[in-house]
């Protein structure tokens, strides 16, 4: 039971605590792929410190307690070895199930949303070969709509469309701005990071940790995507574009330039500040990376 309980809080520590610690640090925002990594991994520890805490409750008094799938035999323990030549039972096999479903729960909402947004993307771009144009001078599909949005469409035969209004406000170097930023989602993969952390808040519901990452991922993949535009394009640009596309709404399975958070994002382009210094994201990756594995380190100990 001392196991279930450090396995319980661990997961308590992850999905209740440094979430809000995480959603109000202002470093994320000066680094946003830094901050993008360590909501992936407090995500993953979650998922491993509740597989851990179910497996403890359910099988504490059995004899396959001595080995997490060969983990502790691995580790040395004398008792689990010994334990180990016992062959498991049938209902041995049946708890097992019980902490695998911890992690299948999320894995089968990652499958599910991204199918979901695979079709919605199909049948986007099935809509836009009807009613858009291939735009002459930059690689995108215009859609003769008023109101002011640029977006893309990942997946196969992924594209960027501008609408009419977008053309109709945006000078050369605001759309090109708006352009570069959209492209930095195609490049990133970015919609994939957005659908892992949309598929966790569906598995957990109610969950700080699984509310907080859906909105904080989706709001520093736009920060990153604004970054990449900077590289080539001024700040006015890019904000006066991000003004003007704000409102228009985005198809589902879409990524659009005026994105989530438009207000902080717009404040962060035009009030820039300087990285972290070279040790935090150092830090933050080994943090990141190591969370994960420290409930299994944990189940290690005689």
């Amino acid at each position: 039971m001392i196991m279930a309980g450090a396995a319980a809080g661990y997961a308590l520590l992850a999905g209740a605590v440094v979430p809000y610690a995480l959603a109000r640090a202002r470093w994320p925002h000066r680094a946003p792929l830094l901050g993008i990594l360590a909501w992936q991994g407090l995500m993953l520890s979650f998922v491993v410190a509740a597989a851990l805490t179910v497996y403890h409750l359910v099988l504490t008094h059995r004899h396959v307690h001595d080995g997490l799938v060969g983990l502790l035999g691995a580790c040395g323990s004398g008792r689990a070895a010994d334990a180990l030549t016992t062959p498991p039972s049938v209902a041995d096999g049946g708890l097992l199930l019980m902490p695998a479903a911890v992690i299948l729960l999320p894995l089968g909402w990652l499958a599910r949303t991204l199918w979901h947004t695979r079709r919605e993307q199909r049948r986007h771009a099935d809509l836009l070969n009807m009613i858009g144009t291939d735009a002459i001078g930059f690689d995108a599909t215009v859609v003769d709509y008023t109101v002011p949005a640029v977006y893309c469409v990942p997946g196969r035969g992924h594209r960027i469309v501008v609408t009419q209004g977008a053309l109709d406000v945006l000078d050369d170097e605001q759309l090109y701005a708006a352009l570069e930023h959209e492209r930095a989602h195609l490049i990133g993969r970015h919609h994939l990071l957005r659908t892992i952390a949309r598929a966790f808040n569906r598995a957990f519901p109610g969950l700080p940790l699984a509310r907080h990452a859906e909105a904080q991922t989706a709001l520093l993949l736009e920060m990153n995507a604004d970054d990449r535009a900077l590289r080539f394009h001024s700040r006015e640009a890019l904000a006066t574009a991000l003004c003007e596309v704000a409102a228009g709404r985005v198809p589902s399975g879409a990524l659009g330039a005026g994105g989530p958070g438009a207000l902080i994002r717009l404040r962060r382009i035009l009030s820039p500040q300087e990285r972290p210094p070279r040790a935090v994201g150092v830090g933050v990756v080994v943090a990141s990376v190591t969370a994960p594995l420290l409930p299994l380190l944990l189940a290690c100990i005689p």
